[in-house]
């Protein structure tokens, strides 16, 4: 691939992969919303061309990009706050959203659209790895319209003539994570000497680095199989409360880590781990970082940032 389009880019897989693609030549049109702060996180490259776009206003991309694109990652989605599974009509937008950007993919000339699921899509469920192939039983309106845009679109692109595949991410941290995940508040307050209370955390999960999942997301674009669908995860599961202790460890190492301090909430989720056996196989994606080098980098990140 030489061009590509990516929305959501200033989003923390979005910036992975734009910073991977432009290490490797690539040039980028990056779609962002009309006035958002977040536009600084770009790449300061002659390869990266921010488009504004909002993901209402899909159909109107083809007249706001002057060539022809190999590849569209579609990696925006609306309603993705605290709030995100409150309502399901709101939730259900993106649906739409994401069938306009096929067409959108297909009016500039891209032979392959990539889009980004989740593993919400799967529901509960009890396995010590998730697959491709495992069985979707969504219960949130974020992981039912994920499921559903996935689906949707794949079907839009067999009607197009254009290739699809469909990335389910897991569990990513990393630099410009959203500060209500638990990897973001930890890691603020073990380095503000504030009180952490987590459960006994006993989760097997699986948590990958964002400089890796923007690795594996360039891999499926340069040599993904047509009509896959790709865990996109470390592959590998650890105890949550090891992953607490080596954020402790990188941010105050003499803090406390509150394990324990509350009780679990109801019908916790025991296993998350990815199955990363197709995407090793199809692209030869193998993580890079380990969690404490991703934590480490994002310790040194914080504090330059808070300087």
């Amino acid at each position: 691939m030489k061009r590509i389009i990516v929305t959501g880019a200033t989003s923390m897989i979005g910036v992975a992969l734009i910073e991977e693609c432009v290490r490797q030549g690539i040039e980028v049109y990056a779609v962002i919303r009309e006035n958002t702060e977040k536009r600084f996180r770009l790449p300061e490259s002659s390869q990266v061309h921010p488009v504004v776009c909002s993901l209402e206003n899909m159909e109107k991309l083809p007249e706001l990009i002057p060539e022809k694109c190999d590849i569209f990652y579609h990696i925006a989605w609306g309603n993705t706050g605290a709030n995100r599974n409150k309502s399901a009509v709101l939730q259900s937008k993106n649906i739409e959203y994401t069938l306009e950007a096929v067409q959108a993919a297909k009016k500039l000339g891209c032979t392959r659209f990539i889009g980004a699921g989740s593993q919400a899509e799967y529901g509960p469920q009890e396995k010590e790895k998730i697959g491709p192939d495992t069985e979707e039983h969504p219960i949130t309106p974020y992981g039912v319209s994920k499921l559903a845009a996935g689906k949707l679109s794949r079907l839009l692109c067999e009607e197009l003539g254009m290739e699809w595949i469909w990335c389910r991410i897991f569990s990513v941290y990393g630099i410009y994570d959203k500060e209500s995940t638990m990897v973001m508040t930890a890691l603020h307050r073990f380095m503000e000497g504030q009180e952490t209370i987590f459960t006994p955390a006993q989760q097997q999960w699986d948590y990958l680095y964002s400089k890796d999942a923007g690795r594996a997301f360039y891999l499926v674009g340069e040599r993904g199989i047509s009509g896959s669908v790709y865990c996109v995860g470390s592959g590998k599961a650890q105890r949550l409360k090891e992953y607490i202790c080596r954020i402790r460890d990188a941010a105050d190492p003499k803090a406390e880590p509150g394990i324990g301090k509350k009780p679990y909430p109801p019908h916790p989720v025991m296993h998350l781990c990815a199955d990363i056996d197709s995407l090793t196989r199809d692209t030869g994606f193998v993580p890079q970082y380990k969690f404490s080098e991703g934590i480490e980098e994002m310790v040194q990140w914080l504090r330059e940032k808070n300087k």
